[in-house]
C-alpha cells in the first residue's frame, strides 16, 4: 500500500517560474507564448488550460500521465536552464498556479495558470533589450520573437515589450532583465507607422523615440555609405 500526501488547500495560487518563447501572430494581433519542451508546438495564453498532448481523455495533470503545465518552485532553477544553447532567446516567466496540481520536490505539474510576469534578457549583443523582434524562426501561424537593444533592431519586424503585454492581454507585464518595468507602451513595426499612442507618459514617449533614433541613425549610415560611392561622392576609387 503506498502512503498520499494529504491534500494541499492553499489561501493564495501558488507561485512557480518557467521559460518560454515570445510568439507573434502572422497577423500582429495576438501575442502569446511556446514551451520549450513537451508541447512546445501549442502556443498558449496569459491564462491557459493544459490538454494532454498524448491525445488521451483525461484532465491534466493525471497521476499516471505527464501531461500538464510544469514550472518550478525557484527563480534561480529557472534562470539556469536560460544558460543552454537552444534557450537563449527564451523569457522568464512568473506564473500562478491554478486549479489541481502535482507538487514535486523541484516543481509543479498543474492544470491551469496565469502568466503574470515575463522578464526578457539582454540583447545578443549584451546590451539591455528594449524590444522583441523576429528571431527568425516561427510556427504555423506564429513568428517567433527574441529581445533585441535599440541598436541592434534596425529593420527588423518588432514589437514593445509593453505592445507584447497589451497584445497578450490579462494584465500581463513584461519587463527588462533587470527587473524595471519595459519603457514603451506601443506595438511598432519596423517599417509601419506607429500606432497607440493614446495615454503614453513621458517616460514611454522618450523610450519609444530611442527606437526610432536608433533606427534614423541606421538609415543615415546606410544613405551615407551610398553617397560615398556615388557620383560627386568621396569614393576612394
Amino acid at each position: 500500500m503506498r502512503l498520499r500526501l494529504p491534500a494541499e488547500r492553499p489561501t493564495e495560487p501558488p507561485t512557480g517560474y518557467k521559460i518560454a518563447h515570445p510568439v507573434l501572430s502572422h497577423d500582429g494581433t495576438r501575442a502569446r507564448f511556446t514551451g520549450v519542451s513537451l508541447g512546445g508546438a501549442l502556443p498558449y495564453g496569459v491564462v491557459a488550460d493544459a490538454a494532454c498532448v498524448y491525445g488521451r481523455r483525461h484532465r491534466p495533470p493525471a497521476r499516471l500521465c505527464d501531461c500538464g503545465f510544469h514550472c518550478v518552485h525557484e527563480r534561480a532553477a529557472a534562470e539556469a536552464l536560460l544558460c543552454t544553447a537552444e534557450h537563449r532567446g527564451a523569457v522568464l516567466l512568473e506564473v500562478s498556479v491554478l486549479g489541481a496540481y502535482v507538487r514535486y520536490e523541484r516543481g509543479f505539474r498543474y492544470a491551469r495558470q496565469r502568466v503574470r510576469t515575463a522578464t526578457a534578457g539582454p540583447c545578443a549583443c549584451g546590451a539591455p533589450a528594449s524590444a522583441l523582434a523576429d528571431a527568425g524562426w516561427g510556427r504555423p501561424g506564429w513568428q517567433g520573437l527574441t529581445a533585441v537593444c535599440a541598436g541592434c533592431l534596425r529593420g527588423r519586424a518588432s514589437v514593445t515589450f509593453a505592445g507584447f503585454a497589451r497584445l497578450a492581454g490579462e494584465g500581463l507585464r513584461v519587463v527588462a532583465g533587470g527587473g524595471g518595468p519595459a519603457p514603451v507602451a506601443a506595438a511598432v513595426a519596423a517599417s509601419g507607422p506607429l500606432a497607440g499612442h493614446d495615454g503614453l507618459g513621458v517616460p514611454e514617449l522618450v523610450a519609444e523615440a530611442a527606437l526610432l533614433q536608433a533606427r534614423l541613425d541606421w538609415f543615415q549610415t546606410q544613405l551615407a555609405r551610398l553617397g560615398e560611392g556615388g557620383p560627386g561622392g568621396r569614393g576612394h576609387g
